[in-house]
């Protein structure tokens, strides 16, 4: 912060030098220092970005392994419903073949 603020002091004596106006000087200093303070990120602004995001990445993963192992549990409850499902028509639709057969 100290490099900025000795950076403004360069950046108002260069214009003072330039021949403008003391009062505007300072204006365009104050707009800078007020850029410097609400737009710029810092070091410190940027590492903690970082870890949000890192904790938010990690914490996203866990949900999706979380619901993958759900999706894979109803898969593996659907696949023996249908098997069941398919054994009970293939034993109904041979003791009906049978029936008929019996019959003719």
């Amino acid at each position: 912060m100290r490099q900025a603020v000795d950076y403004l002091y360069w950046l108002y004596d260069a214009l003072v030098s330039i021949n403008v106006p003391n009062h505007k000087a300072r204006a365009v200093v104050d707009a800078m220092e007020r850029d410097m303070a609400t737009t710029i990120a810092t070091k410190a602004d940027l590492q903690l970005l970082k870890h949000e995001l890192t904790a938010l990445i990690q914490a996203s993963v866990a949900e999706l392994r979380q619901e993958t192992t759900l999706i894979r549990k109803d898969m593996e409850l659907l696949s023996t419903t249908m098997t069941v499902r398919f054994g009970s028509m293939l034993m109904i639709g041979l003791g009906l073949l049978f029936a008929a057969l019996k019959l003719s």
